[in-house]
């Protein structure tokens, strides 16, 4: 048995973000030793507006963040033109990418294909060529391994496009799925697989917010939490699982947290 996953709560998300910062520095610097280039899947919601909290800012002594280093890839898209209200690649842009600095470089971006959006499965499918062309260039590999996946939490444990009780969560082989009927409005959408969502060498969520509160306690305390999507990435990874949360959202969670700094 592997260690758990790390539970890190703060009195607020803007006190999270210093903290939330420097795991990001970490992972990216440990990745640019290894193969000097930084790779990462985001998920949308509420993450994106946080990891520009966390990473906008400097901070004196944390080091410095190498955003021409990255390379971002999203966890899960819906397919809509990326200047779409709904679009992911949008909300990242708009909450991140057009707020950095010049002086700190341009992440290079991978996002969908936006001339397949009439065919879920092709655009699942390019998607997943995409994802081959950078992660299996050089040699054959059974699942793409993200140096960082930052991800969300729904108010029902879902993660990604991945939901309670769907069928893609049995899949093992392919590396991104489509989704033609979302429970969560828009119904089209693709999102990496449950093994790639816990092959990451490190791998964070974000959930802050009083509203987060029954879901937590699900996750961290039931069995049958345990069996939601983001019980499921907590339980095959383990002590890479790091999350990042505010007090309210773990009201009433008996599982053991850190309080305040890293």
């Amino acid at each position: 048995m592997g260690k758990p996953p790390n539970l890190y709560a703060f009195q607020s998300a803007s006190e999270l973000a210093p903290s939330l910062r420097a795991y990001i520095l970490d992972a990216q610097n440990s990745a640019l030793d290894r193969h000097q280039v930084f790779r990462v899947a985001v998920s949308g919601g509420s993450l994106p507006k946080t990891l520009a909290q966390a990473l906008l800012k400097e901070t004196n002594g944390q080091g410095r963040v190498q955003f021409d280093k990255w390379e971002i890839f999203y966890a899960d898209e819906r397919a809509v033109p990326l200047d779409h209200e709904d679009s992911n690649h949008r909300l990242v842009k708009e909450e991140l990418l057009d707020k950095i600095p010049a002086e700190l470089g341009t992440p290079k971006m991978f996002p969908i294909d936006v001339k397949y959006l009439d065919d879920i499965q092709e655009l699942a499918d390019q998607y997943e060529k995409t994802l081959v062309s950078v992660f299996a260039a050089k040699d054959s590999v059974r699942l793409p391994m993200f140096d960082l996946l930052l991800l969300g939490c729904g108010p029902d444990g879902h993660t990604c496009s991945l939901f309670p009780g769907s069928e893609l969560l049995r899949e093992t082989d392919p590396w991104v799925l489509s989704i033609s009927d979302s429970p969560k409005p828009p119904p089209k959408r693709i999102t990496i697989s449950l093994p790639v969502a816990t092959h990451g060498i490190k791998i964070a969520f974000v959930a802050t917010g009083g509203g987060k509160k029954d879901i937590m306690r699900q996750i961290f305390d039931t069995d049958e939490g345990r069996q939601l999507p983001c019980g499921l990435v907590n339980a095959h990874a383990q002590e890479r699982v790091s999350w990042f949360v505010d007090y309210p959202a773990i009201e009433g969670v008996s599982s053991p947290a850190r309080r305040g700094n890293l």
